[in-house]
Formats: C-alpha cells, sequence, structure tokens
C-alpha cells in the first residue's frame, strides 16, 4: 500500500499550482462569492440568535417596570428579526446556488482537461494497460477534489467568519474577553479540525485504493468468469475481490471511529465555550458591567459560535482522499495538453508520409523502428509486409504521431488510423459513425453504410440508426462490427488511411466483400495497410517488407519481386 503512495509527488508546490488552475476555471467571482455567502449565512444565523435572545430577555426586564415598558421600543428589534431570518434564508439558497455552479463548472472543466491530457500519443496503448486505474482518475479522482472547496473553504470562510464576529461582540464588552474569545474559537475550531484530518489521513487514503482495487478485481470478475473458471482461478479471483472489500471495510471502520471523536471534541469544545462565556456574562453582570440582556446575547453568541467549526469535520475526514487525488492528477489538470495524435508535421509537396532517417521508441523500451527513409506520394497505395513483429504496426503508429519520434524527421497528412481492433462503443450506431463525422446527417450516415456493404442489415434491425449496441459494439457479429469501421472510416474526412489487418477475423467470403468495397472507396486517397494476406496485399501499388523495424527492400505492382512477395503471404484460403 505504501509503495502505491510513494509513487506520486509529495510537494505542496504542486498542490497550490492546481487550486490556482481549478480558480482560474471558475472564476474567482465564484469561488469567492460562495464562500462569503456561507460567511454570512452563518454571522445572520448567529445574529439571529443573539438578536432574539437579547430582545426577549430585555423585553421580560422592561415590562417589570410600566415606565420602562411604555417607552421600550418593540418595533425596531423585531425588524432586526424578521430582516436576518428572511436575509439568512436567501443567503443560504444562494450560497448552495453558487457554491454547486462553481463546483460543477470546475469539474466539467477538469475532466475535460484531463480528457485533453490523456489525448496524448501513446493513451490508446496506456488506456488499455491500465483502464480501471485512468477511469478513477476520470471518475472518483475528480469527484474527490470537490471536499477542497465545498466542505473545507467554505466552511472554513464561514467559521472565520463565526470567529470574528464573537470576537467583536465580546470585544466591545471588555477588549480582552474579544481577544480571548477569538484565539480560543480559532484554535480549538481549526486544531480539531486539523487533528481529525492528520489521525484520518492513512485510513482515508487506504480506503481509495482499497476501492479503486475492489473495482478492478470486480470489473475482472464481472468480464473474464468464463476464462477463469476454464483456468480455475475463479475462486481465487473471488477471494480478491473479497479481500479488497475487507480491506475498504477497515478502512471505512477506522474513520466512522474517528469521526465520532471529532464529533465529541468539538462537543467538549462547544460546552467548554459556553460555560466560560456563562461565567464571563455572569461576572460582568455582576459588577454591572453590562446589562442582563446583553449577557443573554453573549451566551447565545457562545452557543452558536463553535458550530461552523464543526462543520469543517466532514471535509478533514476526506482531505487524506482529497490530497491522494490533487497529487494524482495534479500534473494532468495543471498542463496544457499536447497535439492532437493525427497531425503531424506537413510533408513536401505531393507526399502523404515523409519519412527521413526516422527512429522511434515506445516510451522506456529501446528503438522499435528505424532508422527509417521512406516518402508515400499523395494518392499511392503501399502494402506493409513482414513476419509478426517486423515493425508493421509500429511504422503505421509513427505515421499517425501515436509513436514518439526518438530522431530524424516524420511527417504526414491528415490520417485516419484502423486498427486491428474494431473500437465500438456502447451507444447507438448513429452515435458510432458520427465519431468520425459529428455533423454528419441521416443521409451521408446511410450512403457510407451503404458503400461498407451493412446498409441492409441496420434496415433489418427494429431501430434502424437508433440501435443501441453493447460495450464494445455487443450485438453486431464480427462481419458487422468490421463493416460499420469500415464505414466510419469512409466518413472521415482524412486522405490518408492506414490500415492495420484490416479483415483479421473475417471469413473469406466476407472479407473479399470489405475489400472490394474499400479499393472503391479509397480512390483518390492515399492508403497505408499491413497485411498477411495475399488479399490485402493485392490492393497495393507498392509493397515494403520490414525486418526488424527497417525497410529491407520494395517491389512495384507489375514486377516479378511483386508477385513472389505476394506468394509469400498467407493465402486466401486459408482463412
Amino acid at each position: 500500500m505504501r509503495e502505491g503512495l510513494d509513487r506520486h509527488p509529495r510537494s505542496g508546490k504542486g498542490a497550490w499550482t492546481l487550486l490556482r488552475a481549478l480558480d482560474a476555471m471558475a472564476g474567482r467571482r465564484l469561488w469567492l462569492g460562495g464562500a462569503l455567502l456561507a460567511a454570512l449565512t452563518v454571522l445572520m444565523g448567529m445574529a439571529l440568535l443573539g438578536l432574539s435572545g437579547w430582545f426577549i430577555t430585555a423585553t421580560a426586564l422592561a415590562g417589570l417596570v410600566p415606565a420602562t415598558a411604555l417607552v421600550f421600543d418593540v418595533f425596531m428589534p423585531s425588524a432586526g428579526i424578521r430582516l436576518l431570518a428572511v436575509g439568512r434564508t436567501g443567503a443560504r439558497y444562494a450560497e448552495r446556488l453558487v457554491t454547486h455552479d462553481a463546483t460543477l463548472a470546475v469539474l466539467a472543466a477538469l475532466r475535460e482537461k484531463l480528457f485533453r491530457h490523456w489525448s496524448r500519443p501513446q493513451a490508446a496503448r496506456l488506456l488499455m494497460l491500465r483502464p480501471a486505474r485512468l477511469l478513477q482518475r476520470l471518475t472518483s479522482d475528480v469527484d474527490a477534489l470537490d471536499s477542497l472547496y465545498l466542505r473545507l473553504l467554505v466552511p472554513g470562510m464561514a467559521a472565520l467568519g463565526a470567529a470574528l464576529l464573537a470576537g467583536l461582540s465580546f470585544g466591545l464588552m471588555r477588549w480582552w474577553l474579544g481577544l480571548l474569545a477569538l484565539a480560543w474559537l480559532l484554535l480549538a475550531g481549526w486544531g480539531i479540525a486539523l487533528w481529525h484530518g492528520l489521525r484520518t489521513r492513512q485510513a482515508a487514503v487506504r480506503r481509495a485504493m482499497a476501492l479503486e482495487a475492489l473495482r478492478l478485481q470486480s470489473v475482472d470478475l464481472a468480464a473474464g468468469q468464463a476464462e477463469l473458471l476454464m483456468a480455475g482461478q475463479l475462486p481465487a479471483q473471488v477471494a480478491a475481490v473479497l479481500a479488497c472489500d475487507a480491506r475498504a471495510a477497515a478502512a471505512d471502520d477506522r474513520l466512522y471511529r474517528a469521526e465520532a471523536r471529532a464529533a465529541q471534541a468539538y462537543g467538549v469544545a462547544g460546552a467548554l465555550t459556553l460555560s466560560a462565556a456563562l461565567l464571563a456574562m455572569g461576572s460582568l453582570v455582576e459588577r454591572g458591567q453590562i446589562g442582563v440582556a446583553v449577557a443573554a446575547l453573549g451566551i447565545l453568541l457562545a452557543l452558536s459560535a463553535m458550530e461552523p467549526f464543526a462543520a469543517l469535520r466532514r471535509g478533514a475526514a476526506e482531505a487524506g482522499r482529497t490530497w491522494l487525488a490533487v497529487r494524482r492528477i495534479g500534473k494532468a489538470a495543471v498542463e496544457e495538453g499536447p497535439p492532437q495524435a493525427g497531425r503531424q508535421p506537413t510533408p513536401g509537396a505531393g507526399l502523404a508520409v515523409q519519412l527521413d532517417s526516422a527512429s522511434a521508441a515506445h516510451p522506456g523500451q529501446m528503438a522499435a523502428l528505424g532508422p527509417l527513409d521512406l516518402h508515400i506520394r499523395e494518392g499511392e497505395r503501399v502494402a506493409l509486409i513482414g513476419r509478426s513483429g517486423a515493425g508493421k504496426s509500429s511504422l503505421l503508429s509513427l505515421i499517425a504521431g501515436e509513436l514518439p519520434l526518438v530522431s530524424g524527421r516524420a511527417a504526414a497528412g491528415f490520417c485516419c488510423w484502423m486498427t486491428q481492433r474494431t473500437e465500438l462503443f456502447q451507444d447507438s450506431l448513429r452515435g458510432n459513425l458520427r465519431l468520425a463525422a459529428p455533423e454528419a446527417g441521416d443521409d451521408v450516415l446511410w450512403q457510407a453504410l451503404e458503400a461498407a456493404g451493412l446498409a441492409q442489415d441496420v434496415r433489418a434491425m427494429p431501430h434502424e440508426l437508433d440501435t443501441v449496441l453493447g460495450e464494445g459494439g455487443l450485438g453486431l457479429s464480427g462481419g458487422q462490427a468490421r463493416r460499420l469501421a469500415l464505414a466510419r472510416l469512409l466518413l472521415h474526412p482524412a486522405r490518408c488511411w492506414l490500415l492495420d489487418e484490416p479483415t483479421e477475423g473475417l471469413d473469406a467470403a466476407t472479407a473479399g466483400d470489405v475489400l472490394q468495397r474499400l479499393a472503391v472507396a479509397a480512390r483518390g486517397r492515399t492508403l497505408v495497410l499491413a497485411s498477411h494476406w495475399q488479399r490485402e496485399a493485392r490492393l497495393a501499388d507498392r509493397l515494403l517488407w520490414l525486418e526488424n523495424g527497417r525497410i529491407c527492400g520494395q517491389a512495384l505492382r507489375g514486377t516479378p519481386q511483386f508477385d513472389e512477395a505476394i506468394g509469400r503471404l498467407r493465402p486466401d484460403a486459408g482463412n
């Protein structure tokens, strides 16, 4: 558990940078406005209680003497009480409106920031390696940041306002009494919150990490139960889920116990404050330095002064979780997102792809490609062939801007990459198609489906374009999913298409139909495809065979070398 924590920076500088970034996302007026409204609500509540106590006491005393009762003004205090009551209600409503508006605006902007940060090269590869972790960052970690504002900053400002009001009120009676009240409230109120936050920090972090592990283990259990059962690992996976749940429950138990002790501490502090106020007010009344009505006001102010500090209890309990979230996503939240993948430097005139002494590698690995010299003309069709691991997919990654360039120069026009995996989402058919063309109308979508050979199947579905797919395109056969990916490719405005094993996993008839439609749709476009199949390589005007990340040779259509290279590939009948 400690190793997971130590991978994150501990510097407070990053937290302060994140706070400034969050401030810029929401706007200072919203952040400070919400905190000031919260303070105003607390001050009006305390003033209402104090004024009501003074008014009741003063009225009762005035009633004892008929002459005093005749001249006693009951209208101004009663009007003040009504004003404070209405004002407190309005301030509370405005405070909730402003604070939640600010928080939701910040969280939405932060998620957009994270999406942009994660749209860097290699993002898809990293997402496949750690999907649960990145999902946790985007959901739970972002949600945990609302405690910074809603449960720490806003209650802290309100508590400060309460302490200042109590200090000022007691200071008007005796200056030393005001200073003592202010110092005691700040020391006790904030001190208990700080103690509570430090005491629960480890438990809050353990709970967060246990819940993240529980999510990961549960997803693996649900998604891979068939494989786990066949491997005899299903009981072990169930045991792992139960162990994660037990760790989260143990952390919850520690948090609940600590929160109960913090509530007791605030209760004791409130009782001490009230007792000290009773003694002080009684002493001042006995000496004739204040009246009984003023003493009642002071006692009721003391009664309510500690309550705003108690609101910090929940924020302090979640401070460890919030701090962990800051350390996890702080860097991504403050950095500007990198250029979008697929946007390479512009190649020379008439070229779609231009590689000059280009070398590339996956992060943390030795060079996977290069050095390479490759020029592909606009409208040319090139097939990359070679054994598995030769570097075909890596070369497509480099052209697409996904694989980081180590040395040399890589330039390409705007590319669209169709990988070996058919990436479909739990959305309608229309939604999956519009990923490539968000503004496309239904008539354009139907044309793309017709060109991909899927229109007839979609028309046979009860909801046609509104048909909702399951996760990963569940509800479509392998051939239908590949055709849907092809239709999405046809909708994309890129003039350069990158295809990685476009018909892998399809039967010969379906593969032949998909390739025939692809050849027609690709007229006038640049086509770069990686393949082991003769049927795919026949689309090319030029073959490039790779070995160990380097181009070992090439052959043009119509030459004996071209036919010889095609013959070494996997025959169509082998599918």
